[in-house]
């Protein structure tokens, strides 16, 4: 018996420490609930119920707690479980169809609501929202049956209120009127009252009324939008359209972001033909929702009115890429793509671009020579959109979706001796290209500077310091130049001419070069990169022989005559020689004809002379040479031997020389050439009488000198000329020497070398000489 009692015992004690716990629990919960601390008050909840699982208290109170944090479809399970555990409870029925409501899940809610009705009359709240799920599920009798059962049961401003909104979507707008004027007279200051009543009157025809009731509204809530739309319906209804207007504008002032409101207006400003007004009202809701297809429909046609079909076909098009779905979207798409078409319909046919190959003429395309495979590229320039391309029967590749659409494809231009492009457009205007096939060249044009001057290496040596450059130059090339562009300059060319002259004016400070880009008119292109060296600035600033070039001529390789080695070994020695001296520039030519021999001294020196302004001028010719019947010669590489008329004459050299010796302070021409005898012999100077450095007169005043040697000594192939030449300037302690030192020395080491002919130095017959002389200045 002990046993048994204290076995009742413990059971006894057990149940109340459970009770107590659980307890705690819902309590701890709602004071969680209170303080909206959610997530914390549902565990409270949760360990209520797992401590007694049909705690309908619990249940509901987890249900609001997911209700306040708006997750909906969670309150929904909880809530049930409490009409389940106490279905009698009214309110547990109610928050559940409240939430149903909220959902939107109607008839859910309906059910719910009647239940809570049904088992609490005094439930307005359900009554309420009751009303507003049959409405929403267009039920309106039962929602007026609801409504009316409210108002038995409790006659205030809101029960009238909802009866009303009930009869008024029955289109009862009598009984409307009627239940909104009980509302205000059971709640004077009843907004919603007001509106309804202003609407209902409205329906009935009552405008004044209408509008008492609607400014009543307004003055009582300025901030009521439904007060005001609903006043601005019944100004429009009146084609009282500017009033309307403005009302719609107060809203628009209460909610800028509604697209609803501006879509509103625009219709109001476009029954007055209010048109950009209407069309601007229209971009802010487009602005606010840039998926607002009806909103661009409406301006496309606006546009339309205004006669801007651009941008109508713009909007136009807009929806047709959005391409929506909703209900009704199909119509405005289909309206949509045949405004666009009609209003865009036009009867031009296309018109071509040919991007590659290049069309130089009508009816021509270039193609390089040997060519096989070859992507055909070009653009079809209309109105409308392209329907199809097609190049020698083939579709061409291309983006239908686009104005003036760039083709392409890939052929075999090898086995084609014309080209058929063929376009057609969508309103059915069609054109057709035939182009022959003409193949050109495939290199690239030849960039020559004239003016200022460039090494074989490209490096251009500055004479000063400015900012600017003018570069002036010759663009050869076997076909026409299209372009020409100096370091991004356009430079100024004559497009219809071959080997064009080119020049332009371009800015080089601070930078150490230039490109010169060129484009023939087959697409053949070069790009040459120019090098600026300022280091001569110095240099030719307090040099009194001025800008100084030294020109050689080297000739080494010939065709009939025995070549040499003696050229190249001294125009490097002299080279190297001139190293130490103030020389501004140095022009090498190589194995030159005798055609290039008349072009160069006639034409190219002369054009690079005073295009940079030189001031000393030294020529060296190093080659065979030639001297028959009085007459001296040079002999080019491509001369016969024992044909005197495919040698150079040295009367072509001083005639050459003339036409721009008036440039020119001081000339020089060294020839160490083989057999030539004394070629400038007749023109001799007198004396060999030294000139000195410190002889102003004598830099200043024009010379005009020749100094020739006997030649090479073919057996060592050495010329002591020109070592002597090279050694006297290498070894000069002064700073500066005169030429006629430079003479007598070359002359003593001839002497004692022995040579039959002695090297002869005077003036040059035909050019102006005044007694000046030819001086090497010393960096």
């Amino acid at each position: 018996m002990k046993k048994l009692y204290t076995l009742l015992a413990l059971l006894i004690f057990s149940g109340s420490a459970f009770s107590q716990a659980y307890f705690k629990y819902y309590n701890d919960g709602k004071k969680l609930y209170e303080d909206k601390k959610y997530d914390e008050a549902i565990v409270e909840f949760d360990r209520t119920i797992e401590n007694k699982p049909d705690h309908h208290e619990a249940w509901n109170m987890k249900g609001l707690c997911f209700e306040a944090k708006g997750e909906l479809e969670n309150a929904i399970e909880p809530l049930k479980k409490a009409t389940e555990f106490k279905e009698k409870e009214g309110t547990y029925h109610a928050d559940l169809g409240r939430v149903y409501y909220n959902l939107k899940k109607y008839t859910e809610a309906v059910v719910a609501l009647g239940n809570a009705i049904d088992r609490d009359k005094k439930l307005m709240d359900a009554y309420e929202q009751k009303v507003y799920a049959h409405i929403a599920l267009n039920q309106y009798p039962a929602a007026v049956e609801t409504a009316k059962l409210a108002t038995d049961k409790e006659k205030t401003g809101r029960t009238y209120y909802n009866l009303g909104v009930a009869q008024d979507s029955l289109m009862k707008f009598e009984d409307a009127a009627y239940s909104f004027g009980r509302a205000k007279f059971y709640e004077g200051n009843h907004v919603g009252a007001y509106i309804g009543l202003a609407y209902s009157y409205a329906q009935l025809g009552q405008i004044d009324k209408a509008i008492e009731a609607a400014d009543k509204a307004v003055s009582l809530d300025g901030k009521s939008i439904k007060a005001y739309l609903v006043r601005a319906a019944i100004y429009s209804s009146q084609s009282n359209s500017q009033k309307a207007i403005d009302d719609v504008s107060k809203v628009i002032t209460l909610d800028p972001e509604n697209v609803n409101y501006y879509n509103k207006r625009a219709n109001m400003y476009k029954g007055l033909n209010q048109y950009q007004n209407a069309i601007g009202d229209y971009s802010k809701a487009v602005n606010l929702d840039k998926e607002n297809y009806l909103a661009y429909y409406e301006r496309g046609q606006l546009y339309e009115a205004v006669n801007d079909v651009k941008l109508a076909t713009k909007d136009y098009e807009k929806i047709i890429a959005l391409n929506p779905t909703d209900d009704g979207a199909a119509k405005i798409v289909e309206a949509t793509k045949k405004r666009v078409y009609e209003i865009n319909k036009e009867s031009n046919n296309p018109e071509i671009e040919m991007i590659d190959p290049v069309s130089p003429k009508p009816g021509l395309i270039a193609v390089p020579k040997g060519t096989l495979l070859y992507t055909v590229k070009g653009r079809i320039k209309d109105q409308s959109r392209i329907e199809f391309i097609k190049v020698n029967g083939k579709d061409a590749i291309y983006n239908k979706d686009s104005l003036n659409p760039k083709f392409e494809l890939e052929m075999n231009l090898a086995a084609a001796n014309e080209l058929t492009i063929t376009a057609f457009d969508v309103y059915q205007n069609t054109e057709t290209w035939t182009f022959s096939k003409k193949e050109t060249e495939t290199d690239a044009p030849v960039v020559k500077l004239v003016a200022p001057y460039a090494s074989d290496d490209g490096t251009i040596y500055l004479d000063a310091d400015d900012p600017t450059l003018y570069v002036e130059g010759i663009m050869q090339d076997e076909s026409l130049i299209k372009s020409i562009m100096v370091e991004g300059a356009t430079a100024s060319f004559m497009l219809q001419e071959n080997n064009p002259k080119f020049s332009a004016t371009i800015n080089i400070q601070n930078k150490d070069g230039f490109t010169v880009i060129a484009e023939d008119e087959y697409g053949n292109k070069v790009e040459k990169k120019f090098m600026l060296n300022r280091e001569n600035i110095e240099l030719l600033a307090d040099n009194p022989m001025g800008k100084t070039w030294v020109v050689f001529i080297e000739n080494a390789n010939y065709k009939t005559f025995a070549s040499l080695d003696g050229p190249t070994k001294d125009v490097t020695m002299m080279k190297s020689a001139f190293a130490k001296y103030k020389v501004h520039n140095i022009v090498h030519k190589k194995d030159m004809t005798k055609a290039q021999l008349e072009k160069f001294f006639s034409i190219e020196l002369r054009d690079l002379v005073r295009s940079n302004r030189v001031n000393s001028l030294l020529v060296w010719y190093a080659g065979h040479g030639k001297y028959i019947n009085e007459t001296g010669y040079w002999v080019p590489v491509d001369a016969k031997r024992d044909d005197e008329f495919t040698y150079f004459n040295i009367n072509n050299l001083k005639a050459g020389m003339q036409s721009y010796s008036k440039d020119i302070t001081h000339t020089l021409v060294v020839t160490d050439a083989c057999e030539s005898g004394p070629s400038f012999y007749q023109a001799m100077r007198a004396t060999n009488e030294v000139k000195s450095c410190n002889d102003w007169q004598a830099t200043k005043f024009k010379s005009s000198q020749v100094f020739s040697s006997a030649g090479y000594e073919l057996a060592t192939d050495n010329s002591q000329f020109t070592k002597t030449f090279a050694n006297t300037l290498t070894s000069n302690p002064n700073a500066c020497i005169p030429i006629e030192t430079v003479v007598t020395k070359v002359s003593s080491a001839v002497a004692k070398s022995g040579a039959t002919q002695k090297p002869k130095f005077g003036k040059i017959v035909g050019l102006e000489d005044e007694n000046g002389t030819f001086f090497f200045i010393k960096k």
